[in-house]
C-alpha cells in the first residue's frame, strides 16, 4: 500500500526503490499518517518533480513522528522565510528543514544569529545559500574573538558571511587554516583581515592554500602579502589557471611578444575568463604564433598534479 501511495504522488519505480532502500521502515508506516504528510507537502504547491526530489533525498521525515506536527513546522518555516515561494526554494536546497525541531533547533539558531546583528532578510538569504547553517551553527568565545579580529562592523556587507562561516566551522579547522597562512609570514590580524575582505578564503582547504602560496612565492617570485589585495591567488585553481597562465607568460616573454603579462597585468590575467584570456594574449598574434602559444598553454594545462592519481580522498564530514 505504501508503494502505491508514493506512486500516486508521482514517484516512479526507481524513486520508490531508492526511498525504501534508505527507509525500509516506511513499509510499516500507517497509511493515514503517511498520506497526511504527503498531502501537506502537496498543498505547499510543490511541482511533482520537486516533491519527488525531496522524498528521494529526505524521506526520513515520512518515517518518523514529527514532534510538533508537520503543519505547525511548515507554518513556522513559512513565517520565517516570509512567503511560500521562498520556503519552497529553501526546502529544495535543504529538505532536512522538514526534520528540524522548531523549539530545540530552529528557534535557538535564529535567535543566535539575530542576537549577533543579522537581520531576518539576511538570515533567510544565508539559510538558502548555506542550508546546513541551521544544523551546524555554534559560536564559542574563540570564534567570537576571531570575528572581532576581522575588524568588521555589523554594518559591513561581509560581516554576515564571516560570521556564518565561523559559526559552521569546527574550531580546530579554523585554527589549522589560520596557522597555515601564518607559515607564510602573516600575523593573526592580517589573516583575519584577509578573511574579512574575502570570507570564502575560510572555505579553502589547507592543502589548496599551501600549494597555491608555495607556487606564488617560490615559482612566481611574488611576495606572499600580495594576496591581501589579490585573493584570486589562493582562490584560483593552480593546475588549470595559475600555473598554465604563468608558463604562457614566460613563453611570451622568451619570444619577445607583446603584450607582455607581467606586474599588475599578471594579476588581471588570472581574473579573466578563459575566453577573454585567450583573446587578450593568444589570439591577438599571427595564426602560426597563436597556435604555438595555444599548444604550449594546453600542454601546461595537461600537466597532472604530482601523485594526484594515488591521493586518497580525505573525508572529515563538514567541508569547513
Amino acid at each position: 500500500m505504501c508503494i502505491e501511495i508514493l506512486k500516486n504522488y508521482g514517484c516512479t519505480e526507481i524513486d520508490v526503490s531508492k526511498i525504501l532502500d534508505r527507509h525500509p521502515s516506511l513499509l510499516k508506516a500507517k497509511i493515514p499518517f503517511l498520506e497526511s504528510k504527503l498531502q501537506i507537502l502537496q498543498r505547499l504547491g510543490l511541482p511533482v518533480s520537486d516533491l519527488v526530489k525531496i522524498l528521494a533525498c529526505r524521506a526520513k521525515f515520512l518515517a518518523v513522528k514529527v514532534k510538533e506536527g508537520l503543519d505547525h513546522r511548515i507554518q513556522y518555516l513559512e513565517n520565517l522565510f516570509g512567503s511560500k515561494e521562498t520556503l519552497l526554494r529553501a526546502l529544495l536546497q535543504n529538505p532536512s528543514l522538514l526534520n528540524y525541531d522548531v523549539d530545540q533547533k530552529l528557534k535557538p539558531c535564529i535567535a543566535m544569529y539575530e542576537n549577533m546583528g543579522i537581520s531576518r532578510p539576511d538570515l533567510v538569504s544565508l539559510i538558502i545559500t548555506r542550508p546546513m547553517i541551521m544544523l551546524h551553527s555554534s559560536l564559542t568565545p574563540e570564534k567570537l574573538d576571531y570575528l572581532k579580529k576581522s575588524g568588521l562592523s555589523k554594518e559591513s556587507k561581509m560581516y554576515k558571511y564571516v560570521l556564518s562561516l565561523l559559526a559552521v566551522s569546527r574550531i580546530e579547522t579554523v585554527r589549522l587554516k589560520i596557522a597555515n597562512f601564518e607559515k607564510f609570514g602573516f600575523s593573526m590580524e592580517e589573516v583575519m583581515g584577509l578573511i574579512g575582505k574575502s570570507p570564502y578564503v575560510l572555505t579553502l582547504s589547507v592543502d589548496k592554500v599551501q600549494r597555491n602560496m608555495t607556487y606564488v612565492v617560490a615559482t612566481m617570485k611574488l611576495p606572499a602579502k600580495l594576496i591581501m589585495d589579490n585573493p584570486v591567488l589562493v582562490h584560483a585553481n593552480l593546475e588549470r589557471v595559475i600555473r598554465p597562465r604563468f608558463i604562457l607568460l614566460k613563453k611570451i616573454k622568451a619570444m619577445r611578444l607583446m603584450p607582455q603579462i607581467e606586474g599588475p597585468m599578471m594579476l588581471t590575467a588570472l581574473r579573466m575568463t578563459e575566453k577573454r584570456f585567450l583573446q587578450a594574449f593568444v589570439n591577438c598574434h599571427a595564426e602560426d604564433v597563436a597556435q604555438d602559444l595555444l599548444d604550449a598553454y594546453r600542454m601546461a594545462k595537461g600537466l597532472k598534479r604530482l601523485a594526484e592519481a594515488s591521493k586518497l580522498p580525505d573525508h572529515k564530514g563538514l567541508l569547513f
